[in-house]
This record gives structure tokens, sequence and C-alpha cells, in this order.
């Protein structure tokens, strides 16, 4: 099991950018096929928002599309998360994960997301 960092959450108003970032906490670790991005609210089911690939294949819920943009590479092993036009109802723990080649997933421990005015 390795272990997720995510940064870059805080308090917006609603209209303004966040930029996440997720990274191992150690840098030796096997090959990963797939990156992704969920959030969680209290009382809710976990959302996939966005994965990207291996070889750069990126996918988006409905949510979230055309506001927020998967980037980052797997030989790097970092993800970000760009997230436009933040509304309220995108206010949730954001968590990464990594899918290694192995299979299985790795979770973070969620960065806070706070949109209001």
């Amino acid at each position: 099991q390795v272990h997720l960092v995510e940064s870059g959450g805080g308090s917006v108003q609603p209209g303004g950018s966040l930029r996440l970032s997720c990274v191992p906490s150690s840098k030796n670790i096997e090959k990963i096929e797939v990156m992704g991005w969920y959030r969680q609210v209290p009382g809710k089911q976990r959302e996939l928002l966005a994965t990207i690939t291996s070889q750069g294949w990126k996918n988006y819920a409905q949510s979230v599309r055309g506001r927020f943009t998967i980037s980052g590479h797997s030989a790097n092993n970092t993800v970000y998360l760009q997230m436009n036009n933040l509304q309220p109802e995108d206010t949730a723990t954001y968590i990464c994960s990594f899918q290694p080649w192995s299979g299985g997933e790795w979770f973070g421990q969620g960065t806070q997301v706070t949109v209001s005015s």
C-alpha cells in the first residue's frame, strides 16, 4: 500500500478556481496504469470525477466535464486537477487515486474544497 498526498484545496468564492495536486509519499513505486480524482460529501456516495490512463486517455464525469481538467503522467507519478468555475455544489473532500498495473487502487486522505460566498 502506497500513501498518496493531496494538496491545493481551500476556500473560494463561486466562479473561482483551484488546482489540486497528488503525489505518492514514496518515490519508488510500481508502474501506474490509471490516475484519478474522486470527491466525497458526508452522507453521499464517493463520486468519480476524472481519470487519466498511462496512455493519456482522459474521462470525466458529466458533473465536471468542461470545468475540470485532469493532467499528469504516470511516469512522474503526479496527477493534477484544475477546477474552474467552481460552484457551491462542488464543496467536498477531493481524493486522488492511483491504480497500479498489478491491480488494486491506492487512495489519498483527501483535501477539502469549500465554495461559498
